[in-house]
């Protein structure tokens, strides 16, 4: 296995921080950060640059906020964004490269190109196989950025990177998380953390179990076969490998179901194998807004602007029907 070396001195050097800093800045030009470091670029830059190459960097302290997502409460911890983050995105610049050549091409979610849709995509031209995805195995880890093991992550890392002093800074981050364990939602490394901590879950689900029909929406996972008793051997086999080798532990919600009857429910859509529709919980909250302006005969801007993001989730489904049939009705009322 190959591992990668003098990356460090990449890291540091001053083009690309300020690539970092290009790229970290995005759509976020109000933050106060953003605009000290524009105020003179080459000042903090290279007040960053010292910082790495004196190794006197010290993580910043994580500002963590409850939100509510989809239901979920999640706990986001977010660094300042300098000097972390502009150091963040100069680490990723130089080992991105490295995280994807270890990602399978059914790993999704926080890396480029590989959002809701194409996850969507590779589930639709599966279910062609209508014999050999008769059944879905469909499960998720318990509570998974909480519950990532450090110790297990630092030692992934190590079998894909020889350079001390990268080892050293990654280090750093990893164990300036809050808490005993896991990796913070809302840091930009901790993505790629995630994704690099199941990629050989991943391989041993391909290369050893020889499974063909799988894809790994972060934690969320689904798996086709043609038999439900091999689905439920290796459900079992799955929950040994995550509890012995990454310390985690699957829900209890896991699901063994044939597929033509009820559809996939999956990123947001219901997949069946020759149409794709809107989740019935993203259908009625669609509904539900139509109705209410109905009732009230207006639109508010804040109602205006969720039709606008349910008319994206419609377009890439078969939802022409739904989105016609209700959108007459809210014309025939409103306007």
């Amino acid at each position: 296995m190959k591992r990668y070396g003098n990356i460090y001195a990449k890291i540091c050097d001053l083009e690309n921080l300020r690539i970092a800093h290009r790229k970290a800045r995005r759509d976020k030009s109000y933050y106060i950060g953003v605009r000290m470091v524009n105020s003179d670029e080459d000042f903090y830059l290279q007040k960053i640059q010292n910082m790495l190459v004196s190794k006197s960097y010290y993580v910043g302290k994580y500002t963590v906020e409850e939100i509510i997502d989809k239901g979920k409460h999640r706990i986001i911890a977010k660094l300042p964004y300098f000097p972390d983050r502009i150091i963040q995105w100069a680490i990723m610049l130089q080992i991105e490269s490295v995280f994807n050549s270890v990602f399978t091409n059914f790993a999704c979610a926080s890396i480029k190109n590989r959002g809701v849709h194409y996850a969507s995509k590779i589930l639709k031209r599966f279910l062609r196989d209508e014999r050999g995805t008769r059944y879905c195995l469909k499960l998720d880890i318990k509570k998974f950025y909480d519950n990532v093991d450090r110790e297990i992550l630092k030692k992934l890392l190590r079998k894909k990177f020889k350079d001390n002093d990268l080892l050293e800074l990654l280090d750093k981050i990893i164990d300036s998380s809050p808490g005993k364990k896991g990796i913070p939602i809302g840091s930009f490394l901790s993505q790629y953390f995630a994704n690099f901590y199941l990629s050989y879950f991943d391989h041993w689900l391909k290369e050893v179990w020889r499974v063909r029909y799988v894809i790994r929406y972060m934690d969320d996972i689904v798996i086709f076969h043609s038999s439900k008793l091999f689905l439920h051997e290796l459900k079992e086999h799955i929950a040994e490998y995550l509890a012995v080798e990454l310390n985690l532990e699957l829900k209890r919600n896991w699901q063994i179901f044939p597929v033509s009857v009820r559809g996939v429910d999956f990123v947001g859509y219901r997949h069946f194998p020759k149409f794709k529709l809107l989740r019935k919980n993203t259908c009625k909250r669609f509904k539900k807004i139509i109705m209410k302006a109905i009732k009230q005969k207006f639109i508010s801007l804040h109602d205006y602007f969720s039709l606008n993001a349910y008319d994206g989730w419609l377009k890439w489904c078969d939802g022409w029907h739904l989105k016609t049939k209700y959108y007459q009705k809210i014309r025939e009322a409103v306007l």
